[in-house]
């Protein structure tokens, strides 16, 4: 029996990275442009094609040598595109990101549907499948119900006492790999507001170069970290290493970490309730390991995943033969995420063999040839991979998309109902530039509902959700 590949894919999916296909404009620093966009992710290229498109003068500027931020295609070290960050687009039906990617000859695939649960080194039988089902079905319906209507607690407050010996793998699937954090870390009102994420889809060519390929065209400046931004409600000044620029609109698109980090100055200084918003909504931990295991001595199929029946934090989540390739990935995230993750490369690759060694019986760690694995808490201007708001912090992602006079911010953490994700990046981006827009006079305010006489429209949250039929084997998690 097998789940529906959409369910457990809509978790490896919320973040994105790296070197790897990108440009550098050789053209000095100009003096000025009417909208600087801060980072060049899903974000930050939306926004500037946006500005770009209303004819205004944009530049985006970007702290590190490659565009994608949190989206990074590496098509180097395996024989196979492997995305370092983000993986999924969600919706593809309807997402304004598949539709570019077709019309820019990139290839975007559904993900394939089966998977197996290891219990120790067998696959699950029927029975204990459909037991696992229920439990993660009631665990849905459980932390919904908890928080509805009242005031917002732990994720796992909402849990039900009886799940047994699936409580670690409830976790890790609806915590960990969904957001980068436990459900004890999260707050219930976020993976309520949370929108469904169904029909995932991957680039051929790799999302990370899909995104990069969407940049070009773009007046980009990279490996230009912009470290003090003076603002007011007018314009606003920001100093970088190759020298200050003025706009009359900035759009900011740095991750909450980086926010914190204070690597970036602001004068005046952030109000405390944006700083605030910004602590709640602090990026969780999610990397992936991969392994070049030619001769499939797993014994899986094209992309398949694999999950296990855990007993702790201790766990991953194996998608292997990527694309028909030898190379499998195993991801690892929250706290036992964390905690691998600051021990190094090394660690992380030998926690994978051993893993899978553990589940397959097979001496991966002789058989592997090239590995990796990406430390995204220990990424320069980026320190993690998604946000996750902590109880209480649900309403912060408003608080982070209130314009500060000419100064406007975007990003998945910016978005109240997408974010981890890439649509919700590429979304938040959008609307950002249309604030910007009509901050410097290109757009006219779009009348509001009241005054169109049409209804608002309405992004489906979890909780909303009809519930699957029987039989359909189909959940919403919270990824």
């Amino acid at each position: 029996m097998t789940i529906t590949r959409r369910d457990l894919l809509a978790g490896s999916a919320a973040m994105v990275l790296s070197p790897f296909a990108t440009r550098a404009l050789a053209a000095p620093l100009p003096r000025d442009a009417e909208v600087v966009v801060i980072g060049a992710g899903a974000a930050g290229i939306a926004a500037g094609r946006r500005i770009a498109a209303a004819g205004r003068k944009v530049i985006v500027i970007e702290a590190a040598p490659n565009i994608g931020g949190r989206c990074v295609t590496d098509a180097a070290s395996f024989d196979a595109p492997f995305d370092r960050g983000a993986r999924w687009l969600y919706n593809a039906e309807t997402s304004p990101v598949a539709k570019l990617a077709r019309g820019v000859g990139m290839d975007m695939l559904p993900a394939p549907r089966g998977q197996r649960i290891r219990i120790g080194r067998r696959n699950a039988r029927a029975g204990e499948s459909e037991d696992f089902l229920a439990t993660l079905v009631r665990a849905n319906r459980s932390m919904g119900d908890a928080v509805r209507g009242k005031a917002d607690m732990p994720a796992a407050a909402g849990l039900p006492k009886d799940i047994g010996v699936w409580a670690g793998t409830t976790d890790f699937l609806l915590g960990a790999t969904a957001t980068g954090k436990d459900l004890k870390d999260l707050s219930a009102l976020d993976l309520v507001a949370m929108a469904q994420r169904d029909g995932p889809s991957a680039c051929r060519q790799g999302l990370g170069a899909l995104i990069a390929k969407l940049g070009e065209g773009l007046p980009l400046m990279l490996s230009t970290p912009v470290t003090r931004i003076v603002w007011s409600n007018r314009d606003a000044q920001l100093e970088t290493p190759a020298g200050k620029l003025n706009a009359k609109a900035v759009i900011m698109t740095a991750s909450t970490n980086a926010l914190l980090s204070g690597k970036i100055k602001f004068a005046p200084e952030l109000p405390k309730r944006q700083q605030d918003a910004a602590s709640k909504l602090t990026l969780g931990s999610y990397d992936h390991i991969a392994l070049e295991l030619p001769g499939n001595p797993l014994g899986l199929s094209r992309d398949d995943i694999v999950i296990e029946q855990s007993t702790d934090r201790s766990t991953g989540f194996l998608l292997a033969n990527l694309g028909g390739s030898s190379l499998c990935q195993v991801d690892v995230a929250g706290s036992f995420g964390t905690e691998l993750s600051a021990r190094g490369e090394a660690a992380m690759v030998a926690f994978a063999t051993e893993w899978l060694t553990k589940l397959f019986g097979a001496d991966v760690k002789n058989i592997a040839r090239r590995t990796t694995a990406t430390r995204w808490n220990d990424m320069p201007y980026i320190y993690g991979a998604m946000s996750a708001a902590s109880p209480g912090g649900q309403p912060a992602r408003k608080v982070l998309m209130e314009p500060l006079g000419s100064l406007f911010f975007a990003g998945e953490a910016a978005h109240e109902t997408q974010w981890g994700t890439v649509g919700g990046a590429w979304e938040s981006g959008e609307r950002a530039a249309e604030a910007a827009l009509r901050k410097i006079g290109a757009l006219k305010d779009a009348p509001g509902p009241e005054k169109s006489g049409k209804k608002p429209k309405r992004t489906q949250s979890r909780a909303a959700a009809e519930p699957p039929a029987p039989g359909e084997r189909s959940l919403n998690w919270p990824r």
